[in-house]
């Protein structure tokens, strides 16, 4: 698994989506559930990478029904921001408020609200951007800088990192498109 979700990281996607499987496979052989969802997550991410959608929200789907059978929730909000971001790939975004962007933001703000409860600010600053991405896309920018602005001033450190870094510059980007 790790293997191949370093291959697709450095851009052999494809490579790494049939390590991973091949990891997945044998990992399910052993009856092993711990750490499961993750992977999954790991390898919906390199479905989006390769513009496979429907395949990456099918291996989500699958790691939220082992959340619900195993109770491995630390990886939760990951999951439904990682849902809502396939959603609006599969399909497009067709206009200001489609089903698709509504049934993306419950994702977005289900993964919000599983971060806050866990206190898992990372993965709540990620699904925040995630959320704030829509909302510009919908034009509604002020409230997309207001939320991310909330979430990134929350943090003290790690600036460097990469979550952090996108962060600053959507807020950036955000703050020139406001009227």
């Amino acid at each position: 698994m790790v293997r191949g979700w370093t291959l697709a990281e450095q851009g052999q996607v494809q490579e790494g989506i049939a390590q991973m499987q091949q990891g997945l496979a044998a990992y399910r052989a052993t009856g092993a559930e711990l750490g499961r969802p993750r992977w999954l997550a790991q390898l919906a991410e390199a479905y989006e990478k390769v513009g496979q959608p429907e395949e990456g929200l099918t291996v989500l789907a699958e790691a939220l029904a082992a959340v619900d059978k195993t109770g491995e929730r630390f990886w939760e909000a990951e999951l439904y921001r990682l849902k809502g971001e396939l959603t609006l790939k599969q399909s497009g975004v067709r206009g200001p408020e489609s089903e698709v962007q509504q049934e993306a933001e419950a994702c977005f703000l289900k993964a919000i609200e599983v971060a806050r409860q866990q206190q898992a600010k990372s993965l709540e600053l990620r699904a925040v951007m995630s959320l704030s991405r829509l909302r510009q896309q919908q034009g509604k920018k002020e409230e997309a800088h207001e939320m991310l602005a909330e979430i990134y001033s929350w943090f003290t450190e790690g600036f460097d990192t990469k979550d952090l870094q996108e962060a600053k510059a959507l807020l950036e980007e955000l703050a020139e498109e406001r009227p």
